[in-house]
């Protein structure tokens, strides 16, 4: 198959392409524009493949995208380029509607003329696999899971965002016929991830000795999913997925912000250790929580392990120890990371 890759240079793009690289033949294009979570770096291993092609293409443009689908015929398009940080979304939503809602749009409407000019074997094939998160369904209840037929109902600018975009791509299969599939999932975590996130964070909060900030109290759970999990799951549901359907995908690892915070500061110990502090966990503290909060997300991943023999197979501790040691070996990529894009370092 030839793929079509949105945000193939942020952290789960990223991860996908090598992995498709790696372990298919498939071809991969990757579109993205590159903005400031966006690593070029990170897809150093892919230069230059045969299977490999990059175009600096922003999906709100409509014209640009349609010269794309047109060059490389795609057989499937894989949709994961959006904003994704909840503070930023917060602090400023523009951004977040334009991309994930509006860009969304237009890359169905894209998608549909595209769609419309294939022959019958190739529309028999052809699948938009739209990536979303689990953040769309809001706060889960203690010991309750969301299942695919849970209702959406978001409580930030950007799971706001990411729920209309769901609502899209249903829309467009009910009522223009467009072969699409949604998958959601729950907290990645893993090399090559942006700074500004939970866990590169605290890592390099702690190396420079600054507090690791948690908000509230620092107990608001999430499943924590190593990328390398996810990414295998989204190619399962590319190639095996029923058009129509959304397929959760998590790891049944829950574990608060604090713990997660307690983790990689006992890796850095490990791997680091440092006499004079004693241990890194020492810099955790709390403050003022964040606006509407979501307290604990949760999926059931049933349905993908069931339908589409998908399991998570990194164990969370031995997944962060190497996170921790791709970072502590990485140096150079954190700085690309924080120097030329300035990486947000609020919690």
């Amino acid at each position: 198959m030839k793929l079509l890759v949105t945000g193939g240079a942020g952290f789960i793009g990223s991860a996908l392409i090598l992995h498709l690289l790696e372990a298919t033949p498939h071809e991969v294009v990757n579109i993205d524009c590159l903005t400031y979570a966006a690593c070029p770096s990170s897809l150093q291993a892919a230069v230059g493949h045969p299977r490999y092609a990059f175009e600096a293409i922003d999906i709100r443009e409509p014209k640009a995208v349609a010269r794309a689908l047109r060059r490389h015929r795609p057989d499937a398009i894989l949709h994961l380029a959006a904003e994704s940080h909840v503070d930023r979304s917060i602090a400023d939503s523009d951004a977040f509607i334009q991309t994930n809602v509006v860009g969304t749009h237009r890359l169905l409407e894209a998608a549909r003329t595209y769609y419309a000019t294939l022959d019958a074997t190739a529309r028999g094939v052809f699948r938009f696999h739209h990536v979303s998160t689990d953040e769309v369904h809001g706060s889960a209840e203690p010991d309750d899971l969301f299942t695919e037929q849970s209702q959406l109902s978001p409580n930030s600018p950007y799971a706001a965002s990411k729920a209309a975009a769901d609502d899209l791509v249903r829309v467009w299969h009910d009522t223009y016929g467009l072969p699409t599939l949604i998958t959601a999932s729950t907290n990645n975590y893993g090399p090559r991830q942006h700074p500004e996130k939970l866990i590169p964070r605290i890592i390099i909060d702690a190396l420079a000795h600054r507090p690791i900030a948690l908000y509230g109290d620092g107990r608001h759970v999430r499943d924590w999913m190593h990328v390398e999990d996810h990414v295998r799951a989204l190619r399962r549901a590319t190639e095996h997925g029923r058009v129509g359907e959304r397929y959760n995908i998590g790891a049944l690892a829950p574990k608060t912000n604090l713990e997660i915070a307690t983790l990689v500061c006992d890796a850095l110990d490990t791997l680091v250790p440092n006499r004079g502090l004693g241990s890194y966990a020492r810099l955790i503290t709390f403050v003022a929580d964040r606006k509407n909060h979501d307290r604990r997300y949760a999926l059931d991943p049933s349905r993908i392990m069931h339908e589409l023999d998908w399991q998570p197979e990194r164990g969370l501790e031995d997944g962060i120890r190497d996170t921790v040691r791709w970072y502590l070996n990485n140096p150079q990529w954190i700085n690309d990371a924080l120097g030329v894009r300035g990486a947000n370092r609020s919690v």
